[in-house]
């Protein structure tokens, strides 16, 4: 009986035995086939297309830190501009393994990519949703039809940009010829730097009555009137191409009195500020600026790059500032555009969710360095940037006007350009806008728009501005200096 016990726990540990053995060869044999399933090769890949080669750095070191936070690897690809999308559209509907789960695109473009499912609204979890964390441009350029469909990433815009060094000499040279006029009592403080930054138009033409400008400078004020991209501050704040988000086809409006105006007081400064369309652009604009040869003047952010750059081979010898845009006059207000590009979630991607992970860590690591690394300025709110400089760009694109995404105006631009060029060799602004209006209209309805003729508004080219401690040119016997090229 005790024997029989004995025998019978024999073979059960006997069978626990086998059995134990049979779990370690199946933990063996499981073990082995480890090594192939986390090997790199089997593990989520996604790709990220651009077209700027000036953020290929930086992409490349924060997608290896995104990887290494995540496990997912994103491969990346600089594909040319043009064309951008019917390439993308190409590759998501030919090649699954090469299809692009986010692309970088800039927002006049989200219509076509959005109704041609190459652009998905953006889950809650993307950061476009944290109002406090973009300006109401950046969400505007990203918005379709009330909704998200792309994430701000990066932005373009105007402001101007002025010789600093050139305004404490003025300055300077008032505030002495002020001490030494007769009626000097009569100034009750001094004049600095910071108030012969002008808010207006008006202002730089008083300016250039009142004092005389340093030796080297030739302009005053001078851009570039050939390109709408500077131009466009000056009608930006009366038209409507779309509305807030530029996608609205009932909203069109830029045929009115305000807009007739800005074009009068545009063309009527062609009579200070005698600057050839065909013969001046903007890098050689910038290169005169450089040179010392102008002391206010509109510009785009790669103005800092360069300035600074020149700044450090001793090529540029003066202290720069960057000003939002001049007002017109008093009566007359400016807004400028701006472009934003955005990162954007394929609607042909296998890989939504990661791709949304994706663009997310982009966006939020963009307020850290990006300007730093690539010299492109976060559509993301930051604080504060080591270069002074960039607050001028980015409180100006808080106030821009985003490029409309509208399939039906993508001519627009051209046409402005266009209208904005004629009005300043002398054709008439009223029906110049006028006809620019009946264009737009038309191809937007599919039928022929005529609009009916608005009277020429008498526009004052500049309302008079009071500066009643500023000593005035008879009072410094400064000679007055012309603008006339």
């Amino acid at each position: 009986m005790k024997h029989g016990k004995i025998k019978g726990r024999i073979l059960i540990a006997a069978a626990i035995l086998i059995l134990t053995a049979l779990g370690l060869i199946a933990a063996l044999v499981f073990d082995s086939e480890l090594p192939e399933k986390t090997d790199s090769s089997k593990k989520e890949t996604i790709h990220l297309w651009y077209t700027d080669d000036a953020i290929t750095d930086y992409l490349s070191r924060k997608t290896l830190d995104f990887y290494n936070q995540t496990d997912i690897r994103v491969e990346l690809k600089l594909v040319s501009g043009l064309e951008y999308l019917e390439t993308i559209n190409k590759a998501s509907l030919n090649d699954e393994e090469e299809t692009p789960d986010a692309y970088i695109v800039s927002n006049d473009s989200l219509e076509k990519a959005y109704l041609s499912g190459l652009a998905v609204e953006l889950d809650e979890s993307v950061p476009v949703y944290k109002t406090s964390e973009y300006n109401q441009a950046a969400r505007n350029a990203v918005t379709y039809d009330n909704k998200y469909v792309g994430c701000p990433f990066y932005f373009e815009t105007s402001a101007l940009l002025y010789n600093r060094t050139y305004l404490e000499q003025i300055a300077a040279q008032a505030n002495e010829s002020a001490a030494d006029a007769e009626n000097s009592e009569q100034v009750q403080e001094n004049i600095e730097a910071e108030d012969l930054i002008p808010t207006s138009i008006a202002d730089i033409l008083n300016f250039a009555d009142m004092y005389s400008a340093p030796e080297n400078v030739e302009y005053f004020f001078r851009w570039d009137v050939s390109d709408i991209f500077y131009n466009y501050f000056f009608i930006g704040n009366y038209i409507s191409v779309g509305g807030d988000a530029g996608d609205n086809k009932n909203d069109i409006n830029i045929y009115n009195t305000e807009s007739i105006s800005t074009l009068k007081v545009y063309q009527e400064l062609n009579q200070f500020f005698s600057i050839d369309t065909k013969e001046t652009n903007y890098d050689k604009i910038m290169q005169e600026f450089l040179e010392g040869k102008t002391i206010y003047t509109i510009a785009t952010s790669d103005c800092i790059k360069r300035l600074d750059d020149a700044a450090q081979n001793g090529e540029f010898a003066y202290e720069y500032g960057i000003a939002q845009l001049p007002d017109i006059n008093v009566e007359l207000s400016t807004r400028g555009m701006s472009v934003t590009n955005a990162l954007v979630i394929n609607g042909y991607s296998a890989h939504k969710a990661s791709a949304a992970s994706l663009i997310s860590f982009l966006a939020n690591e963009s307020q850290h360095d990006l300007y730093e690394n690539t010299g492109k300025i976060a559509a993301m709110t930051k604080q504060e940037y080591d270069n002074p400089h960039v607050e001028g760009f980015v409180q100006s694109y808080a106030d821009s006007v985003p490029i409309p995404k509208m399939l039906e105006t993508s001519n627009f631009w051209v046409e402005l350009e266009i209208c904005f060029a004629r009005v300043w060799s002398g054709e008439d602004a009223n029906t110049q806008i006028r006809r620019l209006s009946e264009q737009i209209k038309t191809q937007i309805s599919g039928a022929g728009i005529t609009e009916e003729e608005l009277e020429d508004p008498e526009v004052e080219l500049l309302p008079a501005v009071e500066y009643e401690d500023v000593p005035t040119e008879e009072q410094t016997d400064t000679p007055q200096t012309t603008q006339q090229e």
